[in-house]
């Protein structure tokens, strides 16, 4: 009874921050509900990817040769050396990618000045907002009020780049997206836990299965963040190391504690995906929602699985003994 208890304090302080989190359901930082992505780079060895859910774009600078990101008006913006990435600090996109919207860019800003190049870091690959890139409307694109069951490409984009004398372009596609159907990812997410606990139930050695699929599932969830460039809750991997842990070593406690720190922070901490158009990870968005699915269902079915073990190894209570 006091490991139980005990439990249930734990899933109370677990659940505790993560009620806070699910009452902004859909509001998952750097979700969006518009899709950017770099379609082709002409300049020959640069690399280019959208990044943080289209937020940035990302390039990298492998050539040895510098090469200049055009801003707003055809400056110099960015400068990619083999030294490092240098900033020109009178390129008035210095100051309108950096700041607020509708913040006075300040008179120092010249499009037409010469270059006061600012080295911004040692690194070869440097990220930064494009508004060329983004929908800056607050308003819903016209198409999406129209139709929200589909798709809408809203326009073609293009970056400018420059090596020496030679223009090159960065070219990308800018998407709106309709958001998920919620209710079915809730609905698989039970599913697993009803399939986890019945396969427990039904033979009992397939935790090792279970709870490497408990494992797995925010494991992946956190590298897709990491490869984007986003820093997920560092709860996901201790969700995750603590599920691989019970693929080898399984007691019941142990397994109840783990099953519920997966459902919780990994799974039920985490649906907000399920609301999301695009979410902030690399790999398409159902893969992630199908990561918080599994953790929430495995997760539940291994804590489920461990409180009924630990309460079947209780010695049922003596019978009272009767006087004769």
């Amino acid at each position: 009874m006091r490991r139980f208890l005990l439990i249930v304090a734990v899933a109370g302080v677990v659940l505790a921050p993560a009620a806070p989190a699910f009452a902004h359901t859909g509001d998952i930082p750097g979700a969006t509900a518009y899709r950017t992505a770099v379609t082709s780079v002409s300049a020959p060895g640069i690399e280019v990817r959208a990044v943080e859910a289209g937020a940035r774009l990302e390039l990298s600078n492998p050539t040895g040769h510098p090469v200049e990101v055009l801003g707003y008006a055809g400056e110099p913006y960015l400068e990619i050396r083999p030294d490092g990435t240098w900033q020109n600090v009178s390129s008035p996109a210095a100051y309108i990618n950096e700041t607020a919207a509708g913040e006075a860019v300040p008179a120092s800003a010249d499009a037409t000045a010469p270059p006061t190049w600012r080295k911004l870091s040692d690194s070869t690959t440097v990220r930064w907002h494009d508004q060329r890139t983004q929908w800056l409307n607050p308003s819903k694109p016209p198409q999406s009020v129209a139709d929200p069951s589909r798709s809408h490409r809203l326009r073609d984009w293009t970056v400018p780049l420059r090596v020496q004398t030679t223009v090159y372009e960065v070219r990308g596609t800018l998407d709106w997206e309709p958001p998920p159907v919620a209710w079915l990812w809730w609905a698989g997410a039970g599913l697993a836990g009803l399939a986890a606990a019945a396969l427990l139930h039904r033979w009992p050695r397939s935790v090792r299965a279970v709870a490497l699929v408990a494992a797995l599932a925010p494991l992946a969830y956190g590298v897709m963040s990491l490869l984007d460039g986003t820093t997920p809750s560092p709860v996901l991997f201790l969700a995750g190391l603590m599920a691989l842990a019970a693929v080898y070593r399984h007691p019941p406690f142990f397994l109840a504690l783990t099953g519920a720190v997966v459902a919780l922070f990994a799974g039920f901490n985490e649906t907000r995906v399920f609301f999301a158009s695009v979410v902030p990870t690399t790999g398409p968005d159902w893969l992630v929602r199908l990561a918080v699915a599994l953790a929430l269902g495995a997760g539940a079915g291994l804590a489920v699985t461990g409180l009924l073990r630990m309460r079947s190894a209780v010695p049922a209570p003596a019978p009272d003994a009767v006087a004769v």
